[in-house]
């Protein structure tokens, strides 16, 4: 099995990262696995080692603490190693902004934009500096769908998604590849620590971790930027985007839109 270089993911101990870890692993890339909980990563490094043969480092950190996502930082900046960052740790919100407390959002807004947004920044320039280099960043079906759930975590994830998008224009050229994915609801341990459990939900809805992974990277290899692994007709996803574009060259302009003077 060929090496292709190092993946780098966070939120790796469980759920969606871990799924990450095991598909990595066997496709080629050596890990390091970044995670809260230490115990969680050595037990799931020790077998993706034992099953495939790959090299795998663990890093007990807490992105929300400035020390820790420091030392993450320079190991993204340092290790020229590393071709894939996968920014998978996050949390949700289920709860109505009158119902939710403004420090639980702020310290949200910190690991989903202010962590994702400085680990890319440290990945970035090496990417761009050796020509190669993969960014998945793992957004929400809310980052298009803010009405769904807490408002807060659905900016979070449109702005995961509008960073995905600006990174792909500014630095496809360069050798870098970006992929956003919007996972609808996956049975991991996110919506329990929301206040949530997923067993709570209409079963219909619900994907598993495996089957979320799976496709996300199916899509990666057809070349997606935007991946929704719910979506049944990609062309959905296309005419949304398609609309996007006519908007763009409308957005800014000298003079108001001739309704407001009508109105006015």
């Amino acid at each position: 099995m060929s090496n292709l270089g190092t993946a780098l993911i966070t939120g790796a101990s469980t759920g969606i990262g871990a799924i990450y870890a095991d598909r990595l692993a066997r496709r080629g890339h050596d890990l390091i696995l970044v995670a809260r909980n230490r115990d969680r990563l050595l037990t799931l490094a020790k077998r993706l080692t034992d099953e495939t043969g790959r090299s795998v480092e663990v890093v007990g950190a807490d992105l929300t603490n400035k020390a820790d996502l420091a030392r993450v930082e320079a190991t993204l900046a340092t290790d020229a190693s590393i071709t894939v960052l996968v920014n998978n740790a996050g949390v949700a919100a289920t709860t109505p902004l009158l119902e939710s407390g403004v420090a639980d959002m702020e310290a949200m807004i910190g690991l989903n934009i202010g962590a994702l947004t400085r680990l890319t920044y440290a990945a970035a320039p090496g990417f761009v500096a050796r020509g190669a280099g993969t960014i998945i960043n793992i957004a929400s079906i809310v980052a298009v769908a803010p009405e769904l759930l807490n408002g807060v975590y659905g900016a979070s994830k449109a702005y995961v998604l509008a960073l995905s998008q600006s990174l792909q224009h500014e630095l496809s050229a360069k050798g870098v590849r970006i992929q956003a994915v919007l996972p609808g609801a996956t049975a991991t341990e996110l919506w329990r620590n929301a206040g949530r459990p997923v067993e709570l939900l209409p079963p219909e809805i619900v994907m598993t971790a495996e089957d979320m992974v799976d496709a996300a990277l199916a899509g990666l290899d057809l070349g997606e930027v935007v991946t929704i692994p719910s979506l049944p007709d990609a062309a959905d996803w296309a005419a949304y985007e398609a609309a996007r574009q006519v908007l763009m060259p409308q957005l800014s302009r000298r003079q108001p839109a001739a309704r407001y003077a009508k109105a006015a």
